[in-house]
């Protein structure tokens, strides 16, 4: 389904959270807030029709978003 690697909004060590795509090493870019490090990843995600996870404060996945076709759609649609 993805052209390039998920992205994955996590927090930094100084209160900061930060964009990585799935397997780097150094970070997309760094946002003092979450909601602004959401809506970046968002844009890359929606543009390579690939998926966002959204990390809590503690890392753990809160949320995740596909974007793209998908093979599977879920059938309670409205």
């Amino acid at each position: 389904m993805a052209k390039t690697a998920n992205q994955h909004v996590v927090p930094s060590g100084e209160g900061r959270w930060t964009v990585r795509s799935a397997g780097a090493n150094r970070a997309t870019k760094a946002f003092s807030t979450q909601v602004c490090a959401v809506n970046f990843a968002r844009k890359i995600a929606k543009r390579n029709d690939s998926e966002l996870f959204i990390h809590g404060r503690d890392g753990t996945i809160r949320d995740r978003e596909s974007y793209g076709n998908d093979p599977c759609p879920p059938k309670d649609r409205k």
